[in-house]
């Protein structure tokens, strides 16, 4: 369990919860989807907002217009216009494929009633707009321990000033019986591909401050 002393030490940083509402000006304007971190200088560099109308898509939004937190929503310093005008987080690239058709080539199928073969499609890929060098970490992502996983991605605690990841909270357990462990961030090897990768063992994780969940599980 949390000692008195460790939870004085985090009443100065802020958590940076993944899927939970974002406001603007106190009023609702998206939600969040992923915080991007730079594994090198392990900080948290930007969150990434999902505006509340469809055309709004995925914004990345720097930590410097995060306001304030709690654990179940995000303020921002930004209006929503201010918002809607941010870079994108996705864009979508047209490219020509040779496999229009599920798992057949341009030349194995017929398109009826049209007896000629069809030439390649041109099929949309989303890509994210991640900063080079830098990671996108959803809620929900995997934790892996040297030996094996043990657990999923909750949120990430901050140094509010600087931006720099205190702790990594990772949700453990089954959906009646979930805590939150405190991983400190010298524990964290990498991150790549949606996985989080640890420095300590199972049997290490196991032994680290861990409280149980207040909130209900979306």
């Amino acid at each position: 369990m949390d000692t008195e002393r460790d939870r004085g030490a985090r009443t100065a940083e802020m958590d940076i919860p993944i899927g939970v509402d974002v406001f603007c000006e106190g009023a609702p304007c998206g939600r969040s989807t992923y915080v991007v971190v730079d594994p090198h200088g392990q900080r948290v560099t930007h969150v990434v907002v999902r505006g509340t109308r469809f055309e709004d898509g995925d914004r990345l939004v720097p930590l410097t217009e995060v306001e304030g937190t709690t654990p179940t929503r995000i303020t921002l310093r930004c209006t929503a216009a201010e918002l809607a005008a941010m870079p994108a987080f996705t864009e979508t690239e047209y490219v020509r494929s040779d496999v229009p058709f599920f798992t057949y080539g341009a030349a194995d199928y017929l398109m009826w009633p049209y007896p000629d073969i069809p030439a390649p499609m041109t099929v949309p890929v989303e890509r994210r707009r991640v900063p080079r060098g830098e990671e996108a970490v959803p809620r929900g992502a995997r934790v892996r321990a040297t030996d094996g996983f043990v657990g999923r991605v909750d949120e990430f605690e901050v140094d509010p000033a600087s931006g720099q990841v205190t702790h990594l909270v990772m949700r453990r357990g089954h959906l009646w019986g979930q805590r939150d462990v405190f991983l400190p961030v010298e524990a964290i090897d990498r991150v790549k591909a949606d996985v989080v990768y640890l420095k300590l063992g199972r049997a290490q994780v196991g032994r680290l401050p861990a409280v149980r969940v207040p909130r209900q599980t979306p």
